[in-house]
Formats: structure tokens, sequence, C-alpha cells
């Protein structure tokens, strides 16, 4: 599961050409999938899960909530 357990924040596809590069056809990149920077964290239930490093800093995992749908 690799989304966020407070945010619900995920994966995202992005990159690919350059306006130079559509142009000329020359090493096309394509796209590519960029993963959220998931840490473990501790909950004050006691159970560990992994959440984003943006909730991390923001201390959300200390507060008690229900995960996002």
């Amino acid at each position: 599961m690799k989304t966020c357990y407070f945010c619900g924040k995920g994966s995202l596809v992005g990159g690919g050409y350059s306006n130079r590069v559509r142009a000329t056809k020359f090493n096309p990149t394509g796209l590519r999938r960029r993963q959220p920077n998931l840490q473990w964290a501790s909950l004050p239930s006691g159970q560990r899960t992994k959440i984003c490093t943006r909730c991390l800093k923001r201390g959300k995992y200390l507060t008690k909530k229900s995960p996002p749908l």
C-alpha cells in the first residue's frame, strides 16, 4: 500500500518530453511513476503505519484520526 495513512497521498505519473525533444523525437524519455516519500511512524494506539514525510513533519501522526476514504 503506497499511500499515506492520513492524507492519502499516492503515486503520480509525470515527466516525459521537453518541447525540444518533442520537436526532434530524439531519445524520448516517456513518463515515469513517482512514489511519495513514506516513512514508518508509531501511532498513539501503539500501531505502526507508513505516512508521508509532510504529515510526519507536521506531527499529524501524534493525534488520533481515522484514515481517509
